[in-house]
């Protein structure tokens, strides 16, 4: 069976072949423009789904897996950043605070019922100073990143704690349900 990622994140592609099955990675033809009212699990939920079939429409007979994340701070949507600045300023506001990262996976096929799962983990960041956030994102710059940090690297230290039922999703694609997706679908996992 073929299997494509719709995505060309770096960090999807290494989580993805943790299952070492054989994937292509697509880029999806997907806005990601919130809609107004939107909350961000159901942002998360709807650019998912949308990922996963704008790519399967274009690949029929193909299984495609579609996924975004959006970190969520006292009930508004945080996007990536982009640049040092909006990085800095991310990571001020998130200081002391319990983000909500809301990360949706979906497995598609054109001529199957899209399967979604909405993964919530809660990350408590500690009081950070301006000359530690400005350290840390100097060493890493995390600019592509939901939330400013790559929890796999040094951004681990900027937490006091996460709560999560699948630490994989942090990074982008969780993996437990993935993997239960794609064993559904007729992927021969462990």
């Amino acid at each position: 069976m073929r299997l494509i990622l719709a995505s060309t994140s770096r960090y999807r592609r290494e989580l993805l072949a943790r299952l070492r099955l054989p994937f292509e990675a697509l880029l999806p033809d997907t806005d990601e423009t919130p809609l107004a009212g939107e909350t961000p699990p159901a942002l998360a939920r709807r650019l998912a789904i949308a990922k996963a079939t704008s790519v399967a429409q274009r690949e029929p007979g193909a299984w495609v897996i579609g996924s975004d994340q959006v970190a969520e701070l006292d009930g508004r949507p945080l996007g990536q950043p982009g640049g040092r600045a909006a990085a800095i300023a991310q990571l001020a506001a998130m200081s002391g605070h319990a983000v909500r990262f809301r990360t949706g996976v979906c497995v598609a096929r054109a001529d199957a019922a899209a399967q979604v799962v909405v993964d919530t983990t809660t990350v408590r960041f500690r009081t950070l100073a301006v000359d530690e956030i400005a350290r840390y994102v100097d060493a890493e710059q995390p600019y592509d990143c939901a939330g400013s940090f790559k929890c796999e690297g040094l951004g681990i230290s900027l937490f006091d704690a996460i709560d999560t039922q699948d630490p994989t999703a942090l990074i982008g694609l969780p993996l437990i349900a993935t993997a239960r997706l794609l064993r559904e679908a007729g992927f021969a996992l462990p």
